[in-house]
């Protein structure tokens, strides 16, 4: 038995809804082995998810693995502006690029506007 502390696990809990109009980016993958082995996506993806809260207009994002591969990412933003300067951030096109070439079978990504958004807690007893 490992003596290594094993770090508690975040609850997953998805962005609130925001007042429309917005727009979802919506990224989805299949990731090669090497990616899935992790061959640095762990940390880049990381890195990356600082690095685009520092965009302005950015909401936040939700994130879902799987078992069979498939990887899906919505990217919340305020307006078009916000996510064209993800799109043009060195350390993002530099992944992109990385990742055609290492880290991804396929993907595809759509951007759309949000017209109406809610959301629903349970109250805590």
């Amino acid at each position: 038995m490992s003596d290594q502390h094993v770090a508690p696990v975040a609850p997953a809990l998805p962005v609130a809804a925001h007042e429309p109009p917005y727009y979802a980016v919506v990224f989805t993958s299949v990731r090669t082995e090497e990616a899935e082995r992790d061959g640095g996506y762990g940390s880049t993806a990381e890195r990356l998810g600082e690095l685009v809260q520092e965009i302005p207009g950015f909401l936040g994002e939700d994130s879902a693995h799987t078992p069979g591969g498939l990887a899906v990412t919505v990217a919340y933003f305020r307006d078009l502006a916000g996510i064209e300067e993800w799109r043009q951030h060195a350390a993002h096109r530099e992944a992109k690029e990385h990742g055609r070439a290492h880290w991804y079978e396929r993907y595809s990504l759509h951007i759309a506007k949000v017209e109406h958004s809610h959301g629903f807690r349970r109250a805590r007893v």
